[in-house]
């Protein structure tokens, strides 16, 4: 149920009944035709471009155009005035009884509201949070986990078939890394002194590990040379941090459907593989690059090197795929796992990266594009910068110092619904600040409150109805006689509720879940309104003392209120909250 969607469709209908009748050209495209909420309320429920977008194509005065579909527009029972306005904007005013025609719609489809089948099935895989595993996450991993959850709902919402995909960094050298400082953590278990040098992980998270460590092989490793150890380490600090990232991530309600390691890839072929499919088409060659835009470092000399022509997808320099010693650079083993999910036979990759790797994007769509042949789109997502504040302070991080703020540190102080809702405040390459202390004021400046809220508000109309020993439930009130909703804040929310269907699809499309949470913070806006007009006009508050009949229809637009606010959140992945303490 898409209420704009129908009524674009009567739109085009009647555009190509003009083009028939000659009161148009015949060959007319149509694709470019909207319907959609105008941007004043004023002018009325809802818009289309149609003579606007004809009118060049047409060769006619987009008035005309406008004027003569008005006119067919009028005859159609939903449309209670059709209105030109200035060059040729067409304003539509529906009646009041499609308005009441969605409320029954959501609660006769329930969640199912909504709901779209927009995505036809078409397998996406989306890769986010991928931290590197040399730690706990931090909160800047907190608000790509968020929106990369979000946003693999939302698909899921709009009927795509979405698998949920973390690629574990162990096989750089940060593993090594790691390995090192576990083993200093190891030693200090078994009584020594130690240092940590520069460029270690000196975090207390190590502790705990090197203590384990410590109990499981005794004194075996100790003053033992690294080739003894490294190789040892490095899996079992690795297993030990995955555990962690693991816990962290359900601490937050993020469930992956699969973990791919990076070390699988080498020592096993799939990078060779993947470089050698690229050679096949022409796409690999021994040349030498050009020097860096701008100043050339003094360091800078021209060599030959093995490179991957990205040029060729799109990518503004050819890519370097093998260092001078034979080894394969990092954008290697990326080519491989990319090649992998290609192989895998997904219809779309979305990686999410945070905002460090935005000279990434190009060359990694140049990879995706080689490596299925342009039919494989790839989506990259970045995800700015998150600026904690508490008691009007900064709090800084230092993840290489040990002292950053965790994302467990973040939910255990605000839970994990206000952490993922305010995470989707802004939009996902907007910077964000994170005030500990106003995520938890009770005010309409807290986006997260003020729909939890209106979804608590709901519940309790629900709960005092039930103690009146008025029957609440989704058939009773799906099917009540809604002629009582027609007072202009009603029929509001009704209208917000309408753009559900629409916002989800948008919202889809664009890879932008944040769009899910500004609607639902206006949906709540109009419900609070109404239920501030409640206690001016005692006619609308939603329980009418003596009259059943008058507060099914008004708790169903209430319960149709909770209905959307819930699909919404669910998709954020936040709990509706069914009162307010």
């Amino acid at each position: 149920m898409n209420l704009f969607a129908d009524i674009r469709t009567l739109v085009v209908s009647h555009l190509t009944e003009m083009m028939q009748s000659g009161a148009l050209p015949e060959g007319l495209a149509l694709d470019n035709v909207t319907v959609e909420p105008p941007r004043d309320p004023a002018h009325g429920d809802m818009a289309t471009n149609a003579a606007m977008v004809l009118a060049k194509p047409a060769k006619m005065k987009p008035r005309d155009i406008a004027e003569a579909l008005a006119s067919r527009l009028a005859e159609d029972a939903r449309i209670e005035t059709a209105e030109v306005a200035g060059p040729g904007f067409l304003n539509l005013r529906l009646s009041g009884d499609v308005w009441r025609g969605v409320v029954s719609g959501v609660l006769q489809l329930g969640d199912a509201f909504g709901r779209s089948e927009m995505g036809q099935g078409r397998k996406v895989n989306v890769e986010y949070v991928s931290a590197n595993p040399t730690g706990p996450l931090h909160v800047g991993h907190t608000r790509g986990a968020v929106f990369g959850d979000a946003l693999a709902s939302l698909l899921a919402y709009s009927g795509h078939k979405v698998t949920r995909e973390y690629y574990i960094n162990d096989g750089g050298a940060q593993v090594d890394v790691l390995a090192r400082s576990v083993y200093l953590r190891y030693l200090e278990a078994q009584g020594a002194a130690v240092e940590f040098p520069e460029g270690t992980y000196p975090g207390e998270y190590l502790i705990e590990v090197g203590e384990t460590l410590a109990k499981e092989v005794g004194d075996r490793y100790v003053d033992q040379p690294e080739a003894v150890w490294l190789e040892q380490l490095r899996d079992y600090a690795t297993d030990k941090m995955m555990e962690l990232i693991r816990a962290d991530l359900a601490a937050l309600g993020v469930k992956m459907d699969v973990f791919f390691s990076e070390k699988s890839l080498y020592g096993t072929g799939r990078i060779e593989a993947a470089i050698e499919y690229l050679r096949g088409k022409g796409l690999i060659y021994r040349g030498v690059l050009e020097p860096p835009k701008g100043k050339t470092p003094e360091d800078w000399e021209p060599r030959e090197q093995t490179l991957f022509k990205s040029t060729d997808h799109g990518d503004d320099v050819d890519r370097p795929i093998m260092k001078s010693d034979g080894s394969w650079t990092y954008f290697a083993p990326d080519i491989a796992y990319h090649y992998d999910k290609v192989t895998r036979g997904f219809d779309e990759l979305i990686d999410v990266f945070g905002a460090d790797h935005g000279g990434y994007v190009k060359r990694m769509k140049a990879a995706v594009s080689a490596l299925s042949e342009g039919r494989v789109p790839l989506d990259i997502k970045l995800t700015q910068l998150v600026k904690l504040w508490k008691n009007g302070e900064p709090f800084k991080m230092s993840k290489r110092a040990g002292n950053f703020v965790t994302l467990r540190d973040v939910v255990e102080q605000v839970g994990p619904d206000v952490t993922r809702f305010v995470m989707l405040t802004r939009k996902n390459d907007a910077p964000l600040d994170f005030d500990f202390d106003k995520v938890l004021e009770q005010s309409r400046e807290n986006p997260v409150f003020y729909v939890q809220y209106a979804h608590a508000r709901v519940m309790s109309v629900l709960r005092k109805a039930e103690a009146a020993q008025i029957a609440t439930d989704d058939a009773t009130l799906g099917a009540a006689d809604l002629s009582p909703l027609g007072h202009e804040a009603e029929l509001a929310v009704a209208r917000k509720l309408a753009e559900w269907p629409r916002l989800v699809e948008i919202a889809a499309r664009s890879h932008e879940p944040h769009r899910v949470a500004f609607y639902l913070y206006e949906l709540a806006g109009e419900f609070h309104a109404l239920w501030n007009r409640g206690n001016e006009l005692p006619e609308l508050r939603f329980l009418q003392e003596g009259d059943a009949a008058t507060s099914h229809a008004k708790m169903a637009l209430a319960r149709a209120v909770s209905v959307v606010i819930s699909a919404g959140l669910g998709i954020l992945g936040v709990t509706p909250a069914q009162e307010m303490r």
